[in-house]
Order: C-alpha cells, then sequence, then structure tokens
C-alpha cells in the first residue's frame, strides 16, 4: 500500500474565538458541541496526528441512558445513579456523576447529529462490577458501527494510527473480537463475523472506501464532523502557558515549530490534552518507581501539559496515583507491549509472581488488576515479575496479542528475550522461570484442582459475570476454568501498562476548573484524562474514559455558551 504524504500543515495565527480547545481525542466533541450552540472554536493537538489516546483505544463508551441502549427511561438512570454511587463511593464527587448522567444521552445525540457516526450497543459486555447494586450484566457499553474514514479525504493521514490493526482490511469491533477470539471453540460464529467484516473491509476497498472500527472509528467520526463544521485543527501545536486577568481565563500561549502565537478566547478552553502517562518523572512521583518509560498504551504526546498550566494558575490536582491500569505482554526490547485483553480470562491459564504463586483473579477488569498490584507493592509484598502460565490446548484454542492464532507458534524472538519459556512438566517450566519450584508446582496442582471442581476457592475467578464475557463458552461447568494438562507448557512476561493516567486537574459538575480552595477559575474548563476521574478510583465499565471524555467535553461547551461575556 502506498503511504500518504500528510497535508499542509494548517498554519497557527493570533485569531480570537469563543472556545479554545486544547487537544484531539475527546476534545472534539466539545468542539462539535460548541459549534452546534453558535460558538467558534479551534482545536490544537500537540502530535501530527488527530485522535489523542481515543484513537489508540478499543473505541468503546459507556454512557447509560442513550438511546442506543434497550432502557434509557428514568428507571434505567436511576439504577446507573445507583451503580455509580456503589462503585464510586466518597472517591468522585457526587455532583460529578450525576452530572454524567443527566447529559449523557444529549450528548450521544448531538453526535449522531453533528457527526456521521451511527452507534450500537455491544450487548452482554458486561459493566465491570455488575454484583453491586445497580450493575448490570448485559452492560451498558456501545461502540461506533464500521465507519469509512474515506471520507476524511485529504485530511485521511492526519488521523491517528491504531495499537491493533487486523492481517487485511477488516474493521473489527469489540463485539467481534470477543467472538473471533473464539474461532477455534466457536468457528461458525466466529468465521460468519470475520467473513462479514473481511467483505466489508475489502469490498469497500475496492469502491474507494476504508472501514475502521474501535477507537480510530470514533476518532474518524469526530474528525469528520469538525471538518465539516469546519473548526480548524492545529497539529503540531503545543500549549506553552494559559492566559490569566484578574477575573478569568482570556486565552493561551500556543507554539507551533519556532512559532508562538496568542489565541485570545471569549468565553473560555478547554483543557482537553490527555494525562501524564509519558511524564516518568510525575509517574514516579505520584504512582510507583517500578513503572517503566514506554510502557503506556497512551497516546505519547501525553505528558501532562494541560494538568501543569492548569496547576501554575493554583488549579488542585487529585487522584494522582490512578491510571487505567491494563496488563500487557511484555514487550521485545525497543518495542511497545502487546495488548492482553481476554488472554487472563480464558480457561487453561493463570498468572504467577516470582514466589511460583497466584496473587488475583486473573479474570478481574484491567484497572482493578493494577490497583491490585501496586497495592502490594505499597505493603512491601511486589509483584517483581509476572507470568501467565498456560498449556498446549490453550495455544491450540486461542487468539494471543491480537495477532497469533490457534496452533501458531509464538515468536522465537520472544524465546530468544526471555519474555516466553516453554517446558515439558511444571517442575522445568519453574526453573527456566526463575521461580520457586516447590511454590511453583504446588499452584500448578492445586489450580488444577479447581478448574476440575469448576471453583475457585482462593480468587473467585469465574464467579462474576464480567469475569465470563472473555470466557469461553463451551467450557463447563466454568468458563474461565480448565486444567492445564496438554505439554508442553507455556510461560510469557507480563508487564502493567496502561490505558492512560486517570488523576488530574479538580473540576466541578459543570467541568470548571478549581483551585485548591475549591473557587472557581473562570473561564477554565478540564474533561477526560485531564481532568481528575469523574469515577474516582473505579472503572464503571468498558469506554468509562472515553465516555466521561466525551459527556463533560459536552457540558464545558453548553456551559460556555451560557456564560455572560464583555466584548
Amino acid at each position: 500500500m502506498v503511504k500518504k504524504s500528510m497535508p499542509p500543515l494548517a498554519a497557527a495565527h493570533e485569531v480570537t474565538v469563543d472556545l479554545l480547545v486544547i487537544g484531539s481525542g475527546t476534545g472534539m466533541a466539545a468542539a462539535l458541541a460548541a459549534h452546534e450552540l453558535g460558538l467558534s472554536s479551534v482545536i490544537i493537538e500537540k502530535t501530527s496526528h488527530v485522535g489523542g489516546s481515543t484513537a489508540r483505544s478499543g473505541g468503546a463508551f459507556w454512557i447509560p441512558g442513550s438511546s442506543i441502549l434497550p432502557d434509557s427511561g428514568p428507571e434505567a438512570l436511576a439504577d446507573a445513579d445507583t451503580y455509580i454511587r456503589a462503585v464510586v463511593g466518597e472517591s468522585a464527587p457526587a455532583e460529578r456523576g450525576r452530572a454524567f448522567l443527566d447529559n449523557g444521552a444529549a450528548t450521544v445525540a448531538m453526535m449522531e447529529r453533528t457527526t456521521p457516526m451511527r452507534f450500537f450497543w455491544a450487548q452482554g459486555y458486561s459493566d465491570y462490577h455488575p454484583e453491586e447494586p445497580g450493575g448490570r450484566a448485559e452492560g451498558r457499553t456501545c461502540e461506533c458501527r464500521p465507519f469509512d474514514a474515506s471520507v476524511l479525504g485529504a485530511e485521511r493521514p492526519r488521523l491517528r494510527s491504531g495499537v491493533l490493526e487486523a492481517p487485511v482490511p477488516m474493521p473489527v469491533t469489540g463485539a467481534d473480537y470477543k467472538w473471533m477470539n473464539l474461532v477455534a471453540r466457536k468457528p461458525v460464529k466466529a468465521f460468519s463475523r470475520i467473513l462479514r467484516r473481511a467483505a466489508l473491509g475489502i469490498g469497500g476497498m475496492l469502491i474507494g472506501r476504508e472501514y475502521l472500527a474501535g477507537g480510530q472509528a470514533l476518532a474518524a467520526g469526530l474528525f469528520a464532523g469538525v471538518l465539516e463544521a469546519g473548526i480548524p485543527v492545529w497539529t503540531e501545536t503545543s500549549l506553552v502557558r494559559l492566559i490569566h486577568d484578574a477575573d478569568r481565563v482570556t486565552g493561551a500561549v500556543v507554539r507551533q515549530g519556532e512559532r508562538e502565537v496568542t489565541v485570545t478566547v471569549r468565553r473560555g478552553v478547554v483543557l482537553a490534552a490527555g494525562g501524564f502517562e509519558h511524564d516518568m518523572e510525575a509517574r514516579h512521583k505520584f504512582q510507583s518507581a517500578r513503572l517503566a518509560a514506554g510502557a503506556s498504551l497512551g497516546c505519547e504526546g501525553n505528558t501532562g501539559d494541560g494538568i501543569v498550566a492548569a496547576q501554575d494558575l493554583g488549579a488542585g490536582i487529585a487522584l494522582m496515583d490512578q491510571a487505567w491500569w491494563f496488563p500487557a505482554f511484555a514487550p521485545l526490547p525497543g518495542s511497545a507491549p502487546s495488548v492482553m485483553l481476554a488472554e487472563r480470562s480464558l480457561p487453561g491459564s493463570f498468572v504467577v509472581d516470582q514466589t511460583g504463586r497466584r496473587f488475583v483473579n486473573e479474570a478481574t477488569d484491567y484497572m482493578s488488576f493494577g490497583q491490585q498490584l501496586l497495592l502490594r507493592e505499597r505493603r512491601g509484598d511486589a509483584a517483581e515479575q509476572m507470568w501467565l502460565v498456560f498449556d498446549q490446548r490453550y495455544r491450540n484454542n486461542y487468539i494471543m496479542a491480537g495477532q497469533y492464532f490457534p496452533r501458531q507458534p509464538l515468536p522465537r524472538e520472544w524465546f530468544d528475550a526471555g519474555i516466553a519459556h516453554r517446558a515439558d512438566d511444571p517442575a522445568a517450566l519453574a526453573r527456566a522461570m526463575g521461580v520457586p519450584e516447590a511454590a511453583f508446582t504446588e499452584t500448578f496442582h492445586n489450580f488444577n484442582g479447581y478448574a476440575e471442581a469448576g471453583s475457585d476457592p482462593e480468587f473467585a475467578r469465574g464467579e462474576s459475570a464480567y469475569d465470563r464475557y472473555y470466557g469461553d463458552p463451551t467450557v463447563a461447568p466454568n468458563p474461565n476454568l480448565a486444567p492445564l494438562t496438554k505439554a508442553p507448557y507455556y510461560a510469557v512476561k507480563m508487564i502493567l501498562s496502561d490505558l492512560g493516567t486517570c488523576g488530574g486537574v479538580v473540576a466541578d459538575q459543570h467541568a470548571r476548573v478549581l483551585r485548591e480552595d475549591g473557587t472557581v477559575i473562570d473561564g477554565l474548563y478540564a474533561i477526560g484524562n485531564t481532568a481528575a476521574n469523574a469515577f474516582g478510583a473505579t472503572y464503571p465499565g468498558a469506554g468509562a474514559t472515553i465516555g466521561q471524555g466525551l459527556v463533560f467535553g459536552y457540558i464545558a461547551a453548553r456551559h460556555a455558551a451560557a456564560r455572560e461575556i464583555s466584548e
């Protein structure tokens, strides 16, 4: 395929607009909402590509009460409110959660009006804590239908690429992935989806269309709406500082190349520049000294610029120890981590640390997995190593790292680098990993006993509806448990990665940034991962990070539009 050249860079220049949006992920929703209300906007993007971490994500969004869901009435919102309060507790202000719910349906409707996107309910993708009051095993997660990126025209090269790409042109949604991953176990259902998506992707290519799915589809759809609205997007343009007079934020100085220009705003600045996942000094200070540079899956431009700029004006910060943690396969030297999604949940596998013992419900949601690791570290009991252990039957049945199909050998480079090991018996595998042989063999045999009984008395794996979503429905009585009985046995090294940090600037229910004393910094808003997580220290369901970015972008735009201004 011929690589498309980038379009000419839109030159930053002195300008006055109603709203300046800093960040081109969910920040695009803020600009679209503002445009609908008659406000002028400019979006600046630090990197050369549009879409931020949204484009690198799975693209799901968790927004209860929208018309996409089968139940969008008052009772559904009441259940969602009960659930949010149950899982969030005191870790975030209740007003933020209520504002999110009150504006969710309107946000989705706005995106349907202002973009070419259409959405669907990912039925069965359980809330992450469905056993809590108000939780739903059938889930509230939605996705964008495969989207034709050719509508971006000459701007297509500016769209950020995704993390996972299919070997042939085919748009794979999260709902598709669940079944494609079970191609060896549910071949009819899996192949029907594979053929449908391949036909759409390849057939579309033949008529000049390029169908995308996941985060790329969502980012492309938002970008298409922004282009249609005529909202400028200045890439390779970074925030230098915010401008503030005695009363409010009046603009920002931004840099593009060697030039600095001032953007003056009538109504406000929206900070949507992501978190600080690639600022290792801050991460080591607030989170863990064990975190490795380059391990995050978040956009490379996310170094906390918006958070720092807001702090310079006295903004408070909160939840800086939190991230959307995501366990991943350890990378080869100089490479990025490989995504690990269903692998931890599938039967015939378990996870151990350097002691050779299990330490967690492997199938728990990824944020909780990371939080448990860091809690251990703070207790002085850190997991210095992690290994996913499985047998040949597991390798014959399931896709690994999104690219290695059932029965396909693991890369020789993994073994050469010590990322993977293979052995004919558990004791030999323990020696290869460098973990205590006796402890590991005991763990191995105990796990097999639990699997045969269909119940995990140590960590309750498979008892939650969320666990079972990525399990194997052909395995009974527990779709998350099967004994490891077919040699050779394997171990692949894991690391703690993340989808981005989710601590940041303190914001209120209107997305307004608050000072350390709780007063409002007038004219300054923060959304997405620049703001402290509206759900506190929890992840309610798949797409909650994108969901709150979209909704609080909508909220910020509406609040800015309603402000009285003096010309």
